[in-house]
C-alpha cells in the first residue's frame, strides 16, 4: 500500500443518488483504503429535514463533524444548536444526534470516525418535530 493516497470526494459514489433522500452522502474510506478512520462527505440542500424527526447514536463510535459551508440545526438529546461553517463538533457515542439544513444555502460537511468494521448505529424515531422550514417531505 502506498504511503498517501490524494482523492476527490466526487470521485466515491453518492449513497444517495435515485432515493428520496435530498443531497449527497459519499463514503470515502474505501477510497482512500484507511484502515482507522471512517470519512464521509455529506451535502445537505437548503429546507432540508432529510431524517424527518429522527435521529441516530452509536454503542462504541464517537464522531467529528466538521461544517465546511453553511450553517446546520444540529440536536444532540435535548439541546439544539446552529453550527456554522468553520466549526467542528465531536459528539460521544451514546448521545442521540440529528441534523437539518434549515437555512437558505446548501451546507457541506465531513464525518470523520474511528473505523471499527461494523455498524453500531441505533436509530431513534420521533426524536424531535420535523422542520417546519423543510420543503421537502418523505
Amino acid at each position: 500500500m502506498s504511503r498517501y493516497k490524494v482523492v476527490h470526494w466526487q470521485e466515491s459514489p453518492d449513497f444517495y443518488k435515485d432515493t428520496d433522500v435530498p443531497g449527497e452522502f459519499r463514503r470515502l474510506s474505501d477510497l482512500l483504503g484507511t484502515e482507522q478512520l471512517s470519512i464521509s462527505f455529506i451535502k445537505v440542500p437548503a429546507h432540508s429535514d432529510f431524517q424527518q424527526s429522527t435521529g441516530h447514536s452509536h454503542e462504541e463510535i464517537e464522531e467529528l463533524y466538521i461544517i465546511a459551508k453553511g450553517t446546520l440545526s444540529m440536536r444532540f438529546d435535548d439541546d439544539i444548536v446552529k453550527v456554522p461553517a468553520g466549526s467542528a463538533v465531536r459528539v460521544s457515542p451514546t448521545t442521540v444526534r440529528s441534523h437539518r439544513n434549515e437555512g437558505d444555502e446548501d451546507v457541506e460537511m465531513w464525518a470523520i470516525s474511528k473505523k471499527i468494521g461494523r455498524r453500531d448505529a441505533k436509530k431513534v424515531d420521533n426524536f424531535w418535530e420535523p422542520s417546519e422550514s423543510a420543503k421537502q417531505t418523505k
